[in-house]
This record gives C-alpha cells, structure tokens and sequence, in this order.
C-alpha cells in the first residue's frame, strides 16, 4: 500500500501561519523564528543558525536551545526539520508563500502583461509584521521593494494592451504604498498620458512634485519632467525600464 503524500504550507506574509495536512499547526514562538529563518535563508549549519537566532546568549546555550526547538517541532509534526548535507533545512513537502511569490514575480515581469496581477493580489503584504530581527528586517525590504517593482511592471504591461482601467488600479496601489517613489508616480503618469488625460498627468505630478519639495526638499527628475511635458505617451520607455 502507498504511502500517502504528505502536504505542509507555511505563509509569512501578514503573520506566521503552518499548516500540515490540512490542520493548522501553531508552534511556539522559537519554532515559528526557526521555520521562517530556513524558509526565507535555506538550509544552515546549526551553529550558523543557533548564533543568528539566539545570538544574545553563549554558544553552548543557543544551540541547546536549538535542539530543543528541533525537538518539539519534530515531535508535533514529524519530519519537518531534517538534516542533510550537514545542514539544516525544511522537509520537501512543506511549501513557502514567500518562495512561491518570488517565483511567480519572474514570470510576470517576463511576462507583465499576460500574467498580469488579479485584483485581490494589489494589496502590499507584509512580511511577519511586528518581527523585528535583524535577518526579517532585510527580507522585509527586499520583497517590498520586488512587489513595488512588480507592480510597476504589470502597470506598464497592462497599459501597453490598453486596460488602462486595471493599469493605473496597479499604478495607485505602488504609490500608496510608497508615495514619494517616482517609478510609482512615472507609471501613474504613463497610464493617463496613454488614455490623453493630459490634465490628469499634470495633476499627478504636480502633487508629486509638492510633496518630493515639502519632503525631502528636491525637485521630481528630468525624465519625470520630460514624461510629463512632452506630446506622445512613453510607454515604451515604462514597458522597458530595467527589472
């Protein structure tokens, strides 16, 4: 008789969830810094991982505290920490939300237009909210600053195939998330200019504009300036700007 394939999903963004076989799980809150340090670095050697999760304490202690940690995760679902290679690492058949979303944002900057963002996936998530390790901190950034220039992207695909009703819905959710970005505002203004809403591109960035002074005391650049003041649309400068 086959054995049955066993399925674990863990998601990071918004908070820290696992689930095994369809049953949430809810480990401590070590286990929890665990399974996110291998799901969002990979495997590690145990004094790699021991001296970054509890570095405020001695060696002898922090990867005691390890082996503990192992222990009852191993023992609430068995398997889901193994070794190999000398390492530490997640069972195979545990996905990750975050490895799923970095996969799936090469293809659609590939691809912006064709596997354009679905309404529900607008909104910025965030990575383990309230986390404040050193190690969280960093991949909170860098995926922030990928699911900005995801959306860029698909604005800019999605206005080149002229649904320019979903291409600024994608363009405003950039700039609320990061109002004083300029790619955010450059893709605001390529969807209006593209639908010959000059005064709506004006608008835009002449509030960019107030705010970028009143912030940080600069002044939008040329190439906004230019995008904005000359006669045809540059989506094809958008639709090529480096990922």
């Amino acid at each position: 008789m086959r054995e049955s394939v066993r399925r674990g999903r863990i998601e990071l963004f918004d908070g820290f969830r696992l689930q095994v076989d369809g049953t949430w799980i809810h480990p401590a809150s070590n286990g929890q810094r665990l399974l996110a340090f291998l799901s969002l670095l990979g495997p590690g050697t145990r004094s790699v991982v021991a001296g970054t999760l509890w570095a405020n304490v001695p060696e002898n202690r922090a990867l005691g505290s390890l082996r503990t940690t192992m222990w009852r995760l191993n023992h609430a679902v068995p398997g889901l920490i193994v070794r190999a290679r000398g390492q530490l690492a997640l069972a195979e058949f545990v996905r990750v939300d975050v490895t799923e979303f970095v996969g799936t944002a090469g293809d659609r900057f590939r691809h912006p237009g064709g596997t354009g963002l679905h309404a529900s996936e607008l909104r910025l998530r965030e990575l383990l909210p309230g986390w404040d390790d050193d190690w969280v901190i960093f991949e909170r950034d860098r995926l922030r600053q990928l699911r900005l220039r995801q959306l860029e992207a698909a604005a800019a695909g999605l206005c080149a195939l002229g649904d320019y009703a979903m291409a600024l819905d994608t363009a405003l959710e950039a700039v609320r998330s990061e109002p004083l970005r300029e790619s955010a505002r450059r893709a605001v203004i390529a969807v209006h200019r593209a639908e010959g809403n000059f005064a709506e591109a004006l608008h835009e960035y002449e509030r960019f504009r107030a705010l970028l002074t009143d912030q940080l005391g600069v002044e939008p650049s040329l190439d906004l300036t230019d995008l904005v003041f000359r006669r045809e649309p540059l989506l094809d400068r958008a639709r090529a700007a480096p990922i």
